[in-house]
């Protein structure tokens, strides 16, 4: 029986899983949670985009047709367990983590979402749910304010790695190219917007002085 070989898509999509659920099991450690805890908010962080995508989609979820996710989500907890303290006493290591799930997220939503047949804008959507919802979960998870809510750029990354996918695309390059930079894009807005501090204007409360 010939095994089939994944496509760089495929890559992308392990990889970030891998990298989102050793984020989410992190937190989950940070909190005291055991280990079927720490697996679940892992595996929530993981699957949790693409489920919502798939189904807004009205495909079947993705970790349904392929177990690898689960076992991405398992390999990711061994990781966790053997090097605990090299990652969860680093709030940087768990930072990077996080970047590189959002970035290949974020490619492997908008990339899933244009192959359906749907246009630009729906697959920026898509790619951003893709990209930040899991994150939303770990966080209700672990009873944390979502990151998207915060003021941090955190989906907005999401929305320039989907543009620049876009752009990209309609220039001809090569989809590999266009997927690579659209991942790249991502993880540099996050990466600057958290070593410069930037982030969006903050609603305030309008008090009556009268």
């Amino acid at each position: 029986m010939q095994i089939p070989i994944p496509s760089f898509v495929d890559v992308l999509d392990f990889i970030g899983t891998f990298a989102f659920a050793i984020s989410g099991i992190r937190w989950a450690s940070a909190k005291q949670f055991d280990l079927f805890g720490a697996y679940v908010v892992g595996v929530a962080t993981a699957i949790g985009g693409g489920t919502i995508r798939d189904l807004m989609l009205g495909v079947t979820p993705i970790w349904m047709l392929n177990p690898m996710y689960l076992i991405c989500s398992a390999c990711a907890l061994v990781w966790v367990i053997l090097f605990g303290k090299t990652i969860i006493n680093q709030q940087g290591t768990f930072f990077i983590f996080d970047s590189i799930g959002l970035a290949l997220f974020t490619v492997v939503g908008v990339e899933k979402t244009l192959t359906l047949g749907f246009p630009l804008w729906v697959a920026i959507i898509m790619g951003t749910i893709t990209g930040a919802a899991g994150g939303v979960l770990r966080d209700i998870f672990i009873n944390e304010i979502p990151l998207i809510f915060r003021k941090e750029i955190y989906a907005l990354a999401c929305v320039v790695g989907g543009l620049c996918y876009g752009l990209c695309e309609m220039i001809g390059l090569d989809l590999v190219v266009v997927q690579s930079i659209s991942g790249v894009s991502v993880f540099l807005v996050r990466i600057l917007a958290v070593k410069y501090h930037l982030c969006l204007p903050i609603l305030k409360e309008q008090t009556d002085t009268n």
